[in-house]
């Protein structure tokens, strides 16, 4: 295989670890450090030992690299391969086929690990017919959330990257933070112009169920608001620890969720699985719609749909109820209605 396949394929299956980004780094700057070579010129710098003085390129992925021109799967790859082996249920494999959106993806422009583009092209080479870019809003400031001014510019660069597809769309959109009054944290012109928002509230989870009912009510019934976003903001385990669920009229919620035409999120990260198995079944018995997304920091949280897939189908989520599962041009005219 390429070396610069490799590389990146090894950066992936880290991502999708949850690897400390150091170490995911390391190879995406050794894949980067090969740009405008030729195959042929690689694999010469590479037998000589030249390769091991460029920089970027470590000991591990020269290594790496080195095996790969030989003509061998490198070690480090079959091992990470092996280790992110997933063996998915029928049903859920079924799912996941035709889960063809992913509508809860970050980039670098907030708190994501690498570019749009990078993105893109991850989610493409996934099978994937969209995502939505969904950034934060301004009030989260701790993952470096879009003023307005930056969100004009992202939308340019979105409509930029466009024009290299004619089979994958990226969508423009937000994940915009519900605040304290029930608002939403971005003006109502923008909020207009974006294909998809994504609403969730990110401070004050402990606050009591009347408050946090009145707030996630005022983001449902906003007109703009497509997606509830990890309704319940838990954390079972990974680096940031835990924390407990927020509290919230369920039966509230999912209501106005069915009423309003939003659609509640699976989040498919494994440190949220979001929501609980009892609150999607509540969401089910209210008629509401439903969402499988990645919440994709890094191009390889893009394959956690599968986890995703799995929690829908082990609480009976029909496919017809996913809007995942709609072709883009059904899913945009939902969106915008």
């Amino acid at each position: 295989m390429e070396p610069v396949d490799a590389l990146n394929e090894i950066a992936f299956w880290l991502e999708r670890e949850r690897a400390q980004n150091f170490k995911v780094q390391a190879f995406r700057k050794a894949a980067a450090a090969l740009s405008g070579r030729s195959s042929e010129e690689i694999a010469a710098q590479a037998r000589s030992g030249r390769l091991k003085s460029v920089s970027g390129i470590g000991s591990t992925s020269f290594e790496v690299i080195r095996q790969a021109v030989d003509g061998r799967i490198p070690e480090y790859l079959q091992k990470v391969r092996e280790r992110n082996a997933h063996e998915l249920s029928p049903a859920a494999a079924t799912l996941l086929a035709a889960l063809v959106g992913d509508l809860h993806t970050h980039s670098e422009w907030s708190d994501g690990t690498t570019s749009i583009e990078t993105m893109a092209d991850a989610a493409r080479l996934l099978g994937r017919n969209y995502i939505a870019l969904t950034d934060h809003s301004p009030s989260l400031k701790i993952a470096h959330g879009l003023t307005a001014d930056r969100l004009e510019r992202q939308l340019r660069e979105v409509s930029r990257i466009n024009d290299r597809f004619d089979d994958f769309q990226l969508l423009a959109g937000i994940e915009v933070d519900i605040l304290e009054s029930g608002e939403l944290d971005q003006t109502s012109d923008l909020l207009e112009r974006l294909d998809v928002v994504v609403a969730s509230v990110h401070s004050k989870l402990k606050a009591d169920s009347e408050t946090m009912t009145r707030r996630m009510l005022g983001g449902i019934e906003n007109p703009f608001t497509n997606v509830l976003g990890h309704c319940t903001g838990r954390l079972l385990e990974g680096t940031r620890g835990t924390r407990e669920q927020s509290t919230f009229d369920a039966a509230r919620i999912f209501a106005a969720c069915a009423d309003n035409n939003v659609a509640v999120e699976i989040n498919s990260r494994p440190e949220r699985q979001d929501p609980p198995d009892d609150l999607i079944a509540l969401a089910l018995e209210a008629g509401c719609l439903f969402s499988i997304d990645t919440d994709a920091h890094a191009p390889g949280h893009l394959s956690f749909l599968d986890l995703g897939a799995e929690r829908a189908i082990s609480n009976g989520v029909p496919a017809e109820r996913i809007i995942t599962t709609w072709p883009r041009e059904r899913l945009l005219e939902w969106a915008s209605a």
